[in-house]
């Protein structure tokens, strides 16, 4: 993959969020429509890593909004990048936990779709409490989902796909949709993300899943 150029701090600043800081207040919600400058629908990528999924999506699907939530600066700035370079009016990105993002900056029933992909499945037992997937969570997803939105999740990771199917399974909030069809991608464009991308190379099998939002009150 070819590295993007290096855009200053201000050539990027039209494509992130900064998390506000501490003394403004309480925390208030993003207004979509004065973020994007449109009425669009809004979806959520936590965990964007380099971007690949957005990138594909904000080219691909014009009329939707896109906001990508990764903690490693890095690579959010490799991603916001790409976006910046394109000059995609439709994707932004910011680096922050994106439970703290879910919780105390996106208003109820706010967004159309929720995406988690390929998350850091933190193998060691005493690590497993760093795992963005866990019933706090996914309590925040339908918090922000719209009725009729949808969370969609993919691991490679047997274990901790059947965790994650779990722990939606249990909440009255979703319904499971049909399981996404499986297809083997016939190039590297056509990889969701850089983790599917490495996962195929190794043939690795790919778990994924789609759970629609419904009427039942989120706690």
């Amino acid at each position: 993959m070819r590295k993007p150029r290096r855009l200053t701090i201000d050539e990027l600043a039209p494509f992130t969020w900064n998390l506000p800081r501490p003394e403004t207040g309480s925390p208030a919600s993003i207004e979509w429509a004065t973020f994007f400058g449109n009425a669009q629908p809004v979806e959520v990528e936590v965990g964007m890593g380099k971007g690949k999924f957005l990138l594909q999506s904000a080219q691909t699907r014009p009329d939707t909004n896109f906001l990508g939530i990764e903690i490693v600066r890095k690579y959010q700035l490799y991603a916001t990048t790409r976006f910046a370079v394109r000059k995609l009016p439709n994707v932004k990105t910011a680096c922050a936990d994106a439970k703290i993002v879910l919780r105390d900056h996106m208003a109820p029933a706010s967004l159309s779709a929720v995406h988690v992909y390929f998350p850091d499945p933190w193998w060691k037992q005493r690590h497993r409490k760093r795992r963005v997937f866990t019933p706090e969570f996914a309590a925040l997803t339908a918090k922000v989902l719209k009725e009729g939105g949808h969370l969609h999740i993919a691991t490679d990771v047997p274990e901790y796909f059947q965790v994650m199917m779990a722990i939606v399974r249990a909440m009255p909030e979703y319904r499971e949709s049909l399981t996404p069809e499986e297809k083997a991608p016939e190039n590297d464009r056509d990889c969701m993300t850089n983790f599917e991308r490495k996962a195929r190379l190794k043939g690795t099998a790919i778990d994924r899943a789609i759970f629609e939002r419904i009427s039942t009150p989120a706690p």
